[in-house]
């Protein structure tokens, strides 16, 4: 009995999610990947799109009572929303897993490593000294994404980075992890990460991972270069 071999392109990466195995001297410190459900929820607006069509049947239905329809011409009338919706819905559905699918996140104590694309897979190496600054935007549930500030020299096109980059910014675009089930330690993990590099570069921390202004959300934290630094 003979078997169908299967092969991806991640199949012969040297090491998962990276382009080269680790030099001597450099330590993994975590990998992950987006959640779909999460992805689906807040990233791709699921929950809203839903609304829309629920709210679209909804209207159709109504109007066509209103019309002198009766309520079996009312569900009818309404229930042409079904095939686009699942259309749309499933198109979401679809995005977010393939998105998660084809994603793996690799943080060590020297760089960040986002390998990401569903057609065409990409990989950016994000030294850990030319990140500027890194936000944490946490969720109720735990799932969070984590965006990355980079230096004023260093750019990555919006087209190569979506939807891996956080929302709006095309001019200047940011990465971000995105999705991530669970993203408070990761964000922690980042965080002592980055104030380590820092030191060992002989730099100083502007503001701790363990203080935020005043005002300034809960769930948010901000390490970054001494504007004194050398």
């Amino acid at each position: 009995m003979s078997r169908q071999l299967h092969a991806s392109e991640h199949d012969f990466e040297p090491q998962p999610g990276l382009p080269e195995v680790l030099p001597a001297g450099e330590r993994l410190l975590w990998q992950g990947a987006p959640d779909w459900r999460v992805f689906a929820r807040r990233g791709l607006h699921w929950r809203k799109f839903a609304g829309y069509f629920a709210l679209l049947a909804a209207w159709r239905g109504i109007t066509s009572v209103a019309d002198g329809g009766s309520a079996l011409d009312a569900l009818v009338t309404a229930g042409w929303t079904i095939p686009p919706a699942v259309l749309a819905l499933g198109f979401i559905v679809l995005t977010a897993w393939l998105v998660a699918r084809t994603t793996l996140y690799t943080l060590t104590d020297q760089r960040l490593v986002m390998r990401i694309g569903i057609v065409l897979s990409l990989t950016f190496n994000l030294p850990l000294a030319r990140i500027q600054a890194a936000e944490l935007r946490a969720n109720d549930d735990g799932s969070g994404d984590i965006g990355i500030r980079l230096g004023d020299d260093d750019r990555i096109g919006a087209l190569h980075l979506w939807p891996h980059m956080r929302p709006w910014q095309y001019t200047r675009t940011e990465p971000m992890l995105r999705a991530l089930p669970d993203v408070q330690p990761v964000a922690r993990m980042l965080s002592e990460a980055l104030i380590a590099s820092l030191q060992a570069d002989q730099r100083t921390v502007v503001e701790p991972a363990a203080t935020r202004p005043q005002g300034e959300p809960a769930g948010t934290w901000t390490t970054a270069r001494s504007p004194h630094a050398a």
